[in-house]
């Protein structure tokens, strides 16, 4: 278990570390302690699911943005197999909170491409937080066409708070170039599956997030802005943070009533961060099935799906 604990958590980690205190008496056998020990862990297990089966839109935010929470990194290391990574744009660099690269999820090529945080400051600030510039949207997109021109699916793992916002990405073309890989990938005639596996914030996410499969994971966000930032515009006031993310409609189950997703991919019970292999497994078992029904469909008809899948979300409703 993570040493980092969030708010909502406490009650569980105190429970734990009571059943450990008493494990650590009873390890020499100079005393008996399994019934307490056995109570304790069923009080644990019942409490576990009173606060993870209940969590608010914001306590999911929290544990989206988890700091041990697995990124792309991770969950191509534990679902694929031979990852070859491709640097660089061809324009101006090679952008580090976007990753990208051939690789293989039980012998079947993909192109897989994602973006990647750092675990600490040093490579935090080397990644931008997952915050991609310009150019890293540019070297996703031009993998993605090297991919569509040798008939390799590919897969995108969404996890960003937003695009870079600084002047020098600005000043590069940022609402270029997401705008740009929307219009491409709505064109691109392979399978395209796309995996929120953290935080899905605004067109940072939309720059990689056009697909025929789009899922997101039980724990994790889609939304057009940050509930801070929501927040701030909304209320003036970033502390409604909470409140935003409840109107949002951000979460997978959310986004599935909402007809914008295909499926909400489930987690271990308490976030991704506390089994990252069950996760990963659950995760890499949506991605095959995927890859599996994509593949039978005709190139022609799948764009047709797609364009259609995408034009058919959101709705007005006339009250009148």
């Amino acid at each position: 278990m993570s040493s980092i604990v969030l708010d909502f958590e406490r009650p569980i980690l105190e429970l734990e570390r009571k059943i450990n205190e008493l494990k650590s008496l009873a390890s020499d056998g100079s005393i008996d302690l399994e019934e307490e020990i056995k109570t304790l862990e069923a009080r644990l297990e019942k409490l576990k699911k009173e606060v993870f089966e209940a969590l608010t839109p914001w306590q999911r935010v929290q544990i989206a943005r988890h700091p041990k929470r697995p990124y792309t990194m991770d969950y191509i290391n534990m679902t694929m197999m031979d990852f070859v990574e491709i640097h660089g744009d061809r324009m101006f660099s090679d952008d580090k909170a976007m990753i990208g690269g051939f690789a293989k999820i039980d012998g079947e090529k993909v192109l897989v491409i994602g973006h990647q945080k750092g675990r600490d400051t040093k490579e935090n600030i080397i990644r931008s937080f997952g915050s991609a510039h310009p150019e890293g949207y540019r070297k996703a997109i031009r993998l993605m066409e090297l991919a569509n021109k040798f008939d390799i699916p590919i897969v995108t793992f969404i996890d960003t708070p937003g695009a870079y916002p600084g002047i020098g990405a600005e000043e590069r073309g940022q609402a270029n170039s997401i705008a740009y890989n929307l219009r491409e990938m709505m064109l691109l005639k392979v399978p395209i599956i796309v995996v929120v596996i953290g935080e899905g914030g605004s067109g940072g996410a939309l720059g990689i997030g056009v697909g025929d499969r789009v899922y997101v994971m039980e724990n994790a966000y889609y939304s057009v802005i940050s509930p801070e930032g929501c927040a701030a515009i909304l209320w003036k006031d970033r502390l409604k943070a909470p409140e935003a993310a409840e109107v949002l409609k951000l979460t997978a189950k959310n986004l599935l009533g909402l007809g914008l997703i295909d499926e909400e991919i489930p987690e271990p019970l308490g976030g991704a961060h506390r089994d990252p292999e069950k996760a990963a497994q659950a995760l890499k078992k949506v991605i095959k099935k995927a890859l599996k029904e994509l593949k039978s469909i005709p190139k022609e008809e799948l764009l047709k799906l797609r364009y259609e899948k995408f034009r058919k979300m959101g709705s007005i409703v006339n009250s009148e």
